[in-house]
């Protein structure tokens, strides 16, 4: 985090967050000076999580004291998070969550900060031990941060200890995307899915990686087709989950309100009426994407932030499905999302003070959601059932001809690395198994 970050709760306290123990192998291999632009140098620096006490002393205090509004009108969730789900959810997390658990869990990763284009970026740099492991970057989304794709890291980075081989080894970049967790905080305006893309390609030749691929979903399924546009020297091919694959005519008819063209396949048919479904619980979105600054209450109120955060759409409806599932699931073994995991995210946006500052992203971009954007580098897409839609084959050849990897999968959804860890690392593997042949050596 930057000294120079908007006040908050955790702003003041960064010398705690940094130290200068070393991380191991990784450690050794990133935290060092690199060049950056010709007369220059970029350090890269060890970060360390410590929130100091007090500031979980105070968001229980806030929690407790918070002051609720009625009970909704319906006995369903068309109204918003409703008043007992969150309440449920308010009373475990002043009462019996522990944010240490996580907080231990992410120093136990290789964490660091480096400078680029002005802003400080944070990120997660760990190494696999096999070698010739192909280099990859992956971004979140939002609600999400980095804490979406931790249960990914060692599936890529250690294969053979998850039923693949070690020539599927990865070596992982999760950065935190400007304005989000430990990463700095715009102070102007500019930084949207383009500019992260021109940032992460900077990032990895930082590292010394001269060839490499990139994954993403939801936000981070924009910033890798606009890395697979801008092609940067070392990206080989990109992954998503969240492909954007939908043709000019069928978009035009979308944003119309108008019904589907015709001449539509089966497949094609039923991702219109999905994307319609979908295009009917945006207001969230359409909020951030106008009037993001409007938002002083999740900056404010810990239970604001939270029912913010969880009205986000799936598939399957808003709150979404996975998300209301796992209110409900305390803990899991087979890395199914929790409780935990709800409230690990949850709380990171409440100690960073990054509600806003997050909410931002939306009024950066101006372009399209899930139209096609021409990108002609190899892309590998997987299409999960609980996404906002299923892209169809014929959608996704046209939008991406250079296609190397389709796969609808039974299970899963908009938080692939989340929900399903183990099916979005087979995934990636699968997607980019050719491509480790042409790593240099």
């Amino acid at each position: 985090m930057q000294s120079e970050r908007d006040s908050g709760s955790v702003d003041h306290s960064r010398r705690q967050f940094l130290s200068t123990a070393a991380f191991g192998i990784a450690a050794a291999s990133a935290a060092r000076l690199v060049p950056a632009i010709a007369g220059e140098v970029a350090a890269i620096r060890p970060f360390r999580i410590a929130v100091p006490d007090e500031q979980l002393v105070d968001l229980r205090r806030r929690i407790a004291a918070t002051r609720w509004p009625d009970r909704e009108t319906v006995s369903d969730q068309s109204q918003g998070v409703q008043l007992a789900t969150i309440q449920d959810l308010a009373s475990y997390w002043a009462t019996d969550y522990d944010w240490r658990k996580i907080e231990t869990k992410l120093n136990r990763l290789p964490q660091f900060i480096t400078e680029i284009d002005g802003l400080e970026i944070h990120f997660i740099h760990a190494r696999s031990k096999h070698e010739n492991a192909l280099p990859l970057i992956v971004t979140h989304g939002w609600p999400g941060s980095i804490i979406e794709q931790i249960k990914i890291i060692d599936p890529l980075t250690n294969p053979t200890a998850h039923g693949a081989t070690a020539s599927d080894a990865f070596h992982i970049v999760i950065p935190s995307m400007p304005g989000y967790g430990f990463s700095g905080k715009p102070t102007g305006t500019g930084w949207g899915p383009e500019r992260m893309g021109r940032a992460w390609a900077e990032l990895m030749r930082r590292l010394g990686y001269t060839r490499y691929v990139a994954q993403g979903g939801d936000w981070g399924a924009f910033v890798v087709d606009q890395m697979g546009l801008q092609a940067p020297e070392g990206l080989l091919a990109i992954h998503t989950n969240m492909p954007a694959t939908v043709p000019a005519d069928v978009d035009k008819a979308l944003l119309a309100g108008a019904p589907a063209p015709s001449g539509l396949s089966t497949d094609e048919r039923r991702a219109y009426a999905q994307l319609e479904a979908t295009f009917k619980q945006v207001a969230y979105a359409k909020l951030m994407g106008t009037r993001p600054q409007t938002l002083y209450g999740i900056a404010d109120s810990p239970v604001g932030l939270a029912a913010w955060l969880l009205d986000h759409n799936d598939a399957d409806g808003q709150p979404a499905a996975t998300v209301s599932a796992a209110l409900k699931l305390p803990s899991s073994n087979n890395g199914d999302l929790t409780r935990e995991d709800i409230l690990d995210n949850i709380t990171l946006y409440w100690l960073t003070n990054t509600g806003v500052s997050a909410s931002r992203l939306y009024w950066e971009y101006k372009g399209g959601f899930f139209n096609a954007k021409g990108v002609l580098l190899p892309v590998a897409v997987s299409v999960f059932p609980g996404e906002q839609y299923q892209a169809p084959l014929s959608w996704t050849k046209l939008a991406y001809p250079n296609l190397i990897h389709y796969n609808k999968l039974d299970k899963g959804g908009h938080f692939a690395a989340w929900e399903q860890p183990q099916l979005l690392a087979d995934e990636i593997r699968t997607a980019f198994r050719a491509l480790h042949r042409s790593v240099e050596r």
